[in-house]
């Protein structure tokens, strides 16, 4: 059989991207076929920082900052600020997608092919694409996602926007003045805040009892509330059951609750980009609209792996990217690299951010004997840098075992990205909570926050043996005597 190539890469996500230049700085014979690049969600996180800074400046006063206004309206003021952060929105997501352009990815020694193919079997498998078959020794699917619309009765009659157009639709128009969110996933959270500090009424309804399913009970508490303080309406336990059009205005029936809102977004969750490819026929398997994987990132036919959005999970880079790295190392060399995703963080981009790593409290305590965990908790209102900032909303909390073995953690607050990545690098090279005690960190910075929560480690342990209490007391009586 000849083989045209080591890898052949399906798919037009930011992981296929990223798997094709790495496969050529390894020197293999790589070629991607894409549809199109999807860099949609660059909008939300810009305008999500834009929104920030706005906040700050609408806060600028109790900083003794003050500024004079001119003498225009609020809704003017907001229609201009909103297609001004929209423009610099869309100069930033040109500038990325520069970045991972086909002539930035074909220089490097990328062979791309733009456009949509399907699986053969017969004589032999390949990949055929644009009247061409691409032979390969193994394959690579990183197709992404689209949205998954569920099955509500009057929504597709009534019209609605999804994650993969909402950018688009408010780049051509203005900010509605009502919106209403449905699904609870992370960018339903992030836009939801965002678009309500541009000053629109939004209203996010999700069927489950807290905002995130997969999150700290205690963490989606604080981030409802903070969403409900900037004006977010937030009903928990509603699931839609219908959607109307009553005289140009769109109704929403959720629970017991009908809203009334000039547009609707549909983010409940996203859905593989399989159908087109022709799997069955190379006999790969999928359930519940996800590719069947194995820890080595195999589908059930060998020769082809997959990582990202078409095996399931939420919509995260880097964790579709650290997939990526394991099932390209896999393809191109000897499939002995498994996924371990105990160590893999993964944050939302509210304000403040929220992010996780390992395992939460509850799933602790399922996991081993309940007087073998403990929880530490440290709030951001005690570290100096956030009062600075006035960034004091947030709590960190630390889920380690009585021997020190950090089990998992979950931030809100101002810089969780950045000290959830200190916490998984911990955690990965098996550094005990008492070394995260010995720190020594930056004064003033975020990073105190985690020194003070591992020094709750040694409070709790001291105040649960009661034998260590009476014997430091005992020793430093007797020390106090000695001296005299």
């Amino acid at each position: 059989m000849t083989i045209d190539y080591d890898v052949v890469i399906i798919g037009g996500s930011l992981a296929a991207y990223h798997a094709a230049l790495a496969a050529t700085q390894l020197r293999a014979t790589v070629a991607l076929v894409e549809p199109k690049g999807d860099y949609g969600f660059t909008h939300h996180h810009t305008l999500t920082e834009i929104g920030k800074l706005a906040q700050k400046l609408n806060d600028a006063a109790s900083f003794g900052i003050h500024a004079t206004h001119a003498d225009t309206s609020e809704e003017c003021n907001i229609s201009m600020a909103w297609q001004e952060a929209m423009l610099y929105a869309q100069c930033v997501a040109s500038n990325l997608k520069e970045q991972h352009s086909p002539a930035i990815l074909a220089a490097s020694g990328v062979d791309i092919i733009v456009g949509s193919g399907q699986f053969q079997s017969s004589p032999q498998l390949a990949f055929a694409v644009n009247n061409r078959l691409l032979r390969a020794r193994t394959y690579l699917l990183a197709s992404g996602s689209r949205p998954e619309i569920p099955d509500i009765e009057g929504l597709q009659a009534t019209g609605y926007l999804t994650l993969s157009n909402i950018w688009q639709s408010l780049q051509r128009g203005t900010l509605p003045k009502n919106l209403v969110i449905i699904g609870g996933i992370p960018q339903s959270i992030e836009i939801a805040q965002t678009l309500a500090r541009f000053g629109c009424s939004v209203t996010l309804v999700v069927k489950h009892p807290y905002v995130l399913p997969n999150i700290d009970p205690e963490i989606a508490i604080l981030l409802q509330a903070q969403l409900e303080v900037e004006g977010v309406r937030v009903f928990t336990e509603r699931p839609v059951t219908q959607v109307r059009l009553i005289e140009d205005k769109k109704w929403i029936q959720a629970g017991d609750k009908a809203i009334e809102t000039d547009e609707i977004l549909v983010a409940t969750g996203q859905q593989p980009n399989l159908e087109s490819l022709n799997l069955a026929t190379v006999g790969v398997k999928w359930h519940r609209r996800s590719l069947v994987v194995n820890d080595k990132l195999q589908t059930t036919n060998h020769r082809i792996y997959a990582c990202g959005d078409v095996i399931g999970g939420y919509d995260f880079a880097n964790i579709a990217n650290y997939e990526a790295k394991i099932a390209l190392n896999n393809a191109l060399f000897f499939p002995r690299l498994r996924v371990d995703y105990r160590f893999i963080p993964w944050a939302m981009f509210s304000v403040p951010m929220m992010a996780q790593v390992g395992l939460t409290e509850t799933q602790a305590k399922r996991q081993f004997c309940q007087d073998e965990v403990l929880v530490l908790r440290q709030y951001f209102k005690t570290v100096a840098a956030a009062q600075l900032r006035d960034e004091t909303t947030g709590i960190c909390k630390l889920i380690v075992l009585e021997n020190g073995e950090i089990l998992g953690a979950a931030i809100l607050g101002a810089e969780a990205g950045e000290l959830i990545n200190l916490i998984a690098l911990a955690m990965s090279q098996k550094i005990k909570i008492k070394d995260l005690a010995n720190l020594s960190p930056v004064y003033p910075s975020f990073s105190e926050i985690l020194e003070q929560a591992a020094r709750e480690w040694s409070k709790q342990r001291l105040n649960s043996n009661i034998a260590l209490q009476e014997f430091l007391e005992g020793f430093f009586h007797f020390r106090r005597n000695w001296n005299l």
